[in-house]
Formats: C-alpha cells, sequence, structure tokens
C-alpha cells in the first residue's frame, strides 16, 4: 500500500484533526483544504481575511461552506492569544514585550502555531508563501521540541512500489553531534512506525565496524553505542557503510552478526551534506518518490511546503500532518 494510502487509513481510524493553513489566501491552500475536507480526512482552519478566502475560493470553483475561517488580526481572541503568547515567552530573550507580542502574533504563522500550542489544532502546515524559517522559527519559540529532545531534523520517506525507507537529517542540522544523530535516529523511528515499517537503523558512515579511522567515523560510532543504550527496544548498528547496511552479502563480509546489517530500513547520515545529497541521488537515479521533508522533533506537528509547491503536495503534506498527530494522541 502507498505511503498516503496508509496514512489515510491511519487518520480515518481517529477523529479528524484539525490542521491550521495559515496561508488562506493562497489559492493552492484552498485547492488543497478543500480537498481534505471533501475527502473527509481532516478538518481546516484558514487563516486570512474572509472576503479574500471566499473571493478567492469562487473564483477557484471551490465550496467553502462550513469551513472555519479566521481572520485572525480581526478576530475577538486575538488580544486574549496576545497575552497568552507573552506569557509564552516570559523570561526568554525574545518578545519580551506586550508591544513585541501583539507584533509577532499579527504574523499568521505565529497565530497559527499559538492554535497549535493551546489547543484549537491539532498541527500547522506552513511554507507555500514563507521561507522555511518563516515555518520553524515560531514553532521552536511557542511549541519548543519534545520531551527528551533537543533539536529538530527533516526526514525523507523514501518510496518505490513496494519499497520504503526513511533518511534523516537531509534538511536541518549542518553538522550534528552524536548525541543529536541520536536522538534523529529516535525521530526517524517514530515516522518509520507511522508509516509501517518496523525500523531498523543504520548509523551510515564511509567507515564499517572501525574499517576506517577518524573523528568524523567516532562521532557515527559514539551515535550507534548511545542510541542502543537508550533504545535497546530498537535494532540499530553504526558505523556501517551503506551496501553492509542494506546488502544481506556485503553484511556477511563486512559486519557478521550485526543487528541490522543487510536490512535497514532508517538511515541516520552523518552530516546533512551527504544526507541531502543521497535522498537526491535515490529519487533522481533510482526513481524513487521523495516525501517530505517530514519536520521531526518539534513537540506538536508543524510542517513546511516548498514555495514551489502545488495543491497535490499540500493535500499530501496535510494528510502527513494530521497522521503525526494522530500518532501523537495514541499508542499505535
Amino acid at each position: 500500500m502507498e505511503v498516503f494510502e496508509q496514512l489515510k487509513q491511519l487518520i480515518k481510524q481517529k477523529d479528524k484533526q484539525r490542521i491550521v493553513f495559515p496561508e488562506g489566501e493562497d489559492p493552492r491552500i484552498l485547492t488543497a483544504v478543500s480537498r481534505l475536507k471533501q475527502d473527509d480526512l481532516v478538518e481546516p482552519i484558514v487563516l486570512g481575511q474572509k472576503d479574500q478566502v471566499l473571493a478567492l475560493a469562487e473564483k477557484a470553483g471551490l465550496d467553502m461552506t462550513g469551513f472555519e475561517i479566521v481572520d485572525y488580526q480581526n478576530s475577538p481572541d486575538f488580544g486574549e492569544m496576545v497575552e497568552k503568547f507573552h506569557e509564552r515567552m516570559a523570561g526568554g530573550k525574545h518578545f519580551q514585550t506586550m508591544e513585541e507580542a501583539e507584533a509577532a502574533l499579527g504574523d499568521a504563522n505565529f497565530y497559527g502555531t499559538m492554535l497549535v500550542y493551546t489547543g484549537q489544532a491539532d498541527g500547522m502546515v506552513s511554507g507555500a508563501a514563507h521561507s522555511t524559517a518563516d515555518t520553524v522559527r515560531p514553532a521552536l519559540f511557542i511549541l519548543k521540541t519534545k520531551p527528551g529532545m533537543h533539536r529538530i531534523s527533516g526526514s525523507f520517506i523514501m518510496e518505490r512500489g513496494e519499497e520504503k525507507y526513511v533518511f534523516a537529517d537531509c534538511a536541518i542540522s549542518i553538522d550534528p553531534t552524536s548525541d543529536q544523530l541520536v536522538e534523529f535516529a529516535a525521530q526517524s523511528a517514530a515516522t518509520a512506525k507511522m508509516i509501517g515499517i518496523d525500523p531498523k537503523v543504520a548509523f551510515l558512515s564511509f567507515s564499517t565496524h572501525g574499517s576506517a579511522k577518524g573523528p568524523q567515523v567516532d562521532k557515527v560510532a559514539e551515535a550507534a553505542k548511545l542510541f542502543k543504550e537508550k533504545y535497546p527496544d530498537i535494532p540499530a548498528d553504526g558505523d556501517l557503510q551503506f551496501d553492509a547496511a542494506f546488502v544481506p552479502a556485503v553484511a556477511e563480509l563486512k559486519a557478521p552478526g550485526s543487528a541490522v546489517g543487510g536490512r535497514a530500513n532508517v538511515f541516520i547520515f552523518p552530516e546533512l551534506q551527504s544526507g541531502n545529497i543521497a535522498y537526491k541521488i535515490t529519487q533522481r537515479l533510482g526513481n524513487f518518490t521523495a516525501i517530505g521533508p517530514v519536520l521531526q522533533g518539534i513537540a506538536k506537528p508543524v510542517n513546511d511546503l516548498s514555495r514551489g509547491c502545488s495543491a497535490d503536495d499540500v493535500y499530501k503534506i496535510g494528510i502527513l500532518t494530521a497522521a503525526q498527530a494522530v500518532m501523537e494522541g495514541c499508542d499505535c
């Protein structure tokens, strides 16, 4: 079953998740949320000036009956949201005055993130008209990271037919430490479980079990060691070269006895450069579909779109975000 069909089945088993879309004055967003609601997959919350949103929807031939459209800057609860945001920022370095808090909440991404923080929404999708930083920054300020996590990561789900793998980090951290690689692996294992993969984690390197030496290898080996100690129920190994992690015959030669050698399905790259290159090569030369980046490690689901995204991309990331919200709230 394709990834998005699996995710649809997952979210249909639970109450519909409320996903906020801050860019309600973008036709691609309106097309996607109309489809999401029509398919009975999520309960969208659209931010924007209501008259403009409805005019755009009418021009596109979309029925917005029953949609929650929030003109957030003129919302009756805007002042209350500013106060809650100010309280959330208390003691930090940013937005310490009410004037700064009010200015921040005038930004749709900050307001949308506050809806998630206050439980009025279960997740957020943005980025069609904003940079990644514009989407992620409010999430880190307001939602922060999950308990026990200190950094976020961006994984890609790689799919080709029945083959499915998770690659990380391919989008966020340039040169993570061993401890951060451990966090990324745990986050990626959770993403794997969400799409029905029983995670087997490989910490990748140009070395297999010390066949090469150097600080880059040491970092990966240390991450694998720490991960095994912290998450003993998830099979993992490292340092592993990709062929030793993926090809059983090579694993027998290079990594005999490895817990995941030759059958890994979650691949943790030593730094961003190799992860980003690897997923693009896999996508372009291997004809895999690359789904992501899936933002991992944020306390509640927030996902980023490309500014060149299509309405179908928005639709799919809406489904993914709802599935993350479902996984947050259940023991599945």
